[in-house]
């Protein structure tokens, strides 16, 4: 299968029900105005062409950058459209009604609004696509071998499906692959290096770093990518190892097919749920957290020390990058067969996946299993049933408060989920006349736990 083309995109979106054709109301030509004159600064090379208006924030949308102006900004920088403000003159003739982000749809997507659940189809509307398409010249795809090579050589047992990842990145970058990329091993081995071609490749503005902090924040422009690193996951603590975990379940697979982006000092706006994402570490024992039922995360892992690689090495890598070797690997990803390649099944657990899941296993965990034994393990309990059926260091850990917000997690991992009590406001059985939570096991149906934690 050869890499799809521009047309073959278009075409993709054609049968989804997008319109390639000039927005209505939108048909300009040139720097050619209405009133006869070219409104085009030859010096700043700048025309209302280069402009739309988006009506719900009142902002200007500067084509080429995807960057938003102020209306005195687009008066400053074009001249009145006969006797009329261009920011007025945009807002009347070249309005949009929403922002969205999608790779492979047109620049204005016709006849068509977005929100949480999706397309909705509205004659005469407009959204403008803040997508910018990446612009590399495709080189020789035959002659990506050194970047090929480095891939094996730091990820030998799993560049197949590493480059498949990286490729589906270049040629679907409007379809979701509904896992993450993890990819770790130690400092100065290139993983930076196998990475640098791939960004060329979607484009660098395509390509978004964050941090984990980032991730749990509240702004999320980064959901706008074909691929979202987030780099050196670690030392996150018990705690926000879980919601570093929960938080990325929407950005590593769909549904939810929409995400929310939230971004400072603009209004926020939905866009489809297609970015990729990498996560890279140095660390095994204290990186992310991985359960071992997850669905998620391809894991890779090289044991490769930076003293398996010589200056001369990186040089020599750099220097076929810097001289057509970026455009090589573009090429390359371009015209990869991927129909090997499923981008909605679950990936396979690698031993570097097995040997997370088993670091993040805690020895309080197997406490409470033995507990749970002891009590006989019911339809449905209270913690303080718990609490008070454990005793030494374990009794100790569990009646500490600082850890009632990771207990439910280590229940859940033993097989015990919290039972909501409907007739409650705030969800909470009275047990003894306290209000407590009660966890119901797994193995009984829901209507048999929901009975028992009545009865107590």
């Amino acid at each position: 299968m050869r890499g799809m083309n521009a047309d073959d995109i278009d075409g993709a979106f054609d049968d989804a029900g997008f319109s390639e054709q000039p927005a209505k109301r939108h048909q300009h030509n040139g720097g050619a105005q209405p009133n006869g004159k070219d409104h085009t600064d030859a010096r700043l090379a700048i025309s209302l062409d280069d402009f739309f208006a988006d009506m719900k924030s009142r902002q200007y949308i500067y084509v080429p950058a995807r960057e938003m102006w102020p209306a005195p900004s687009v008066d400053a920088r074009l001249p009145p459209v006969n006797g009329l403000a261009a920011s007025k003159w945009l807002a009347r003739e070249r309005p949009i009604e929403q922002l969205t982000w999608l790779p492979g749809a047109p620049v204005i997507i016709q006849d068509k609004l977005i929100n949480e659940g999706g397309w909705i189809d509205h004659s005469g509307a407009n959204i403008f696509n803040l997508y910018l398409p990446p612009n590399i010249r495709l080189g020789d795809p035959k002659k990506a071998g050194p970047w090929i090579n480095h891939v094996r050589k730091v990820f030998p047992d799993d560049a197949a499906h590493l480059i498949g990842w990286f490729a589906h990145r270049r040629q679907k970058p409007y379809e979701k692959i509904n896992h993450a990329l993890v990819l770790g091993g130690n400092q100065g081995i290139g993983k930076d290096t196998i990475l640098e071609p791939v960004k060329r490749a979607v484009g660098p503005w395509n390509f978004v770093e964050a941090s984990p902090k980032q991730i749990l924040g509240r702004f999320n422009g980064f959901v706008k990518s074909t691929i979202l690193r987030i780099s050196e996951a670690r030392d996150l603590g018990d705690l926000d190892r879980f919601a570093f975990y929960d938080h990325t379940k929407t950005l590593t697979a769909a549904p939810p097919d929409v995400l929310r982006v939230d971004e400072k000092h603009l209004r926020e706006y939905s866009v489809p749920n297609v970015c990729g994402v990498i996560i890279t570490t140095n660390y095994k024992t204290d990186g992310i957290y991985l359960p071992s039922d997850d669905r998620r995360h391809y894991v890779a892992w090289t044991d490769l020390t930076k003293d398996e690689f010589t200056t001369e090495y990186w040089t020599a890598l750099y220097d076929w990058y810097d001289n057509g070797g970026y455009e090589h690997v573009a090429a390359y990803l371009d015209s990869l067969d991927l129909s090997g390649f499923d981008a909605k099944a679950p990936p396979i657990k690698t031993d570097a996946f097995w040997a997370i899941t088993e670091a993040n296993r805690s020895p309080e965990n197997a406490e409470l299993d033995d507990v749970l034994d002891a009590i006989g393990r019911p339809p449905a309990m209270p913690l303080s049933r718990i609490m008070s059926a454990a005793d030494g260091a374990f009794g100790e850990w569990l009646r500490e408060r600082k850890n009632r917000r990771i207990i439910p997690h280590r229940l859940e991992k033993c097989g015990y989920v919290p039972i909501r009590n409907d007739a409650a406001k705030d969800g909470l059985w009275k047990v003894k006349g306290r209000r407590e939570v009660v966890y119901g096991n797994f193995d009984f149906p829901p209507a048999e736990r929901l009975a028992c934690a009545r009865k107590l």
